[in-house]
């Protein structure tokens, strides 16, 4: 039997609305028993997880990675159960277990100047962007790449305007972007860690040592309109409590040398990183792509580009 899009729709929002009534501590017994499950019977990417490990943090034994990775695994789960919290959680729920420096986006708003801001895959960006939704002055408008199931996609676009923000899709922002404005004060909200899609127009730059391709659009664009960056990452302070830092990295970007601000942003991931391994999104196969001297036009670090790269996941896996 088929079912229409906007039937399926209600069906699948409302069941997991049910669910999201549960208590927390409630969730978080199926969190503890997925986790498990998806690590140690499934198995879910756990190659990928172990390889991007080994790369990252060459220095640490095989049992502290293997720490690292059980607390990913629980890290990940719970970011999707304290998600579907959301449905049924308000305002008070985020602002109460999210607290951060969101004086740095009112200072910046004060002054009359617009922000933008790059974060990683780094737990729990949901309840993070949403917490400074709620908390700062700015419009935020966040840019998502929509999912190709069109109900959790629109389940995911309810739960991200909850606090106001405007959602723009990557696919389609820069005709989006033009609606706000240039005098318009926004937040511009991006998960700048994203492997782009067409790798011979990115900048590469060694990233934990291994040849590695960014989003060149996230400098561009704030280099554009010498607009502020905020560089952003979210701590856990217990479970289900978190703590958003933000400091500005670049008050002028335009007056930066080209490249440097993503110089920049590579150095502070590998720091948030290295403090707290296990917040990071490990199942991300952020070397997938392969180095070719093809791309020389596009490096941008100070070492030189290598004469060759191994992809790990097709020579290890």
């Amino acid at each position: 039997m088929y079912l229409q899009p906007a039937v399926m729709y209600y069906l699948v929002y409302g069941f997991l609305y049910l669910v999201s009534l549960l208590p927390m501590w409630m969730l978080y017994l199926v969190s503890d028993l997925a986790g498990w499950v998806i690590f140690r019977v499934f198995g879910y990417r756990t190659k990928v997880v172990k390889m991007n490990l080994a790369i990252a943090l060459p220095d640490k034994t095989e049992e502290e990675r293997e720490q690292v990775a059980r607390k990913f695994y629980r890290n990940f789960t719970d970011t999707f159960i304290e998600t579907l919290k959301l449905l049924s959680a308000g305002r008070k729920f985020v602002t109460k277990r999210v607290k951060g420096d969101f004086h740095v986006f009112d200072e910046l708003y004060d002054r009359g100047l617009k922000c933008q801001v790059h974060l990683g895959h780094n737990f729990n960006w949901e309840m993070g962007s949403l917490a400074v939704g709620y908390s700062c002055k700015f419009t935020m408008l966040a840019v998502y790449l929509p999912l190709n199931n069109k109900v959790m996609d629109r389940i995911f676009l309810r739960l991200r305007t909850r606090a106001g923000s405007v959602l723009l899709p990557a696919t389609d922002m820069r005709r989006q972007m033009l609606k706000h404005g240039r005098d318009k004060q926004y937040l511009l909200a991006l998960i700048a860690d994203q492997v782009p899609a067409n790798v011979g127009r990115a900048w590469w730059l060694n990233f934990f040592g291994m040849p590695s391709a960014f989003i060149p659009g996230p400098e561009k664009g704030a280099r554009a309109g010498n607009v502020p960056v905020v560089f952003v990452h979210i701590t856990k302070e217990k479970r289900g409590h978190y703590y958003v830092h933000a400091h500005v990295a670049a008050e002028t970007p335009a007056t930066l040398p080209e490249g440097e601000l993503t110089r920049q942003y590579r150095d502070f991931l590998e720091r948030v990183i290295h403090q707290h391994p296990d917040m990071w999104l490990w199942s991300h196969r952020r070397w997938k792509k392969s180095w070719q001297t093809s791309y020389e036009s596009q490096w941008i670090d100070i070492p030189p580009p290598p004469a060759k790269s191994v992809n790990p996941y097709v020579s290890t896996l």
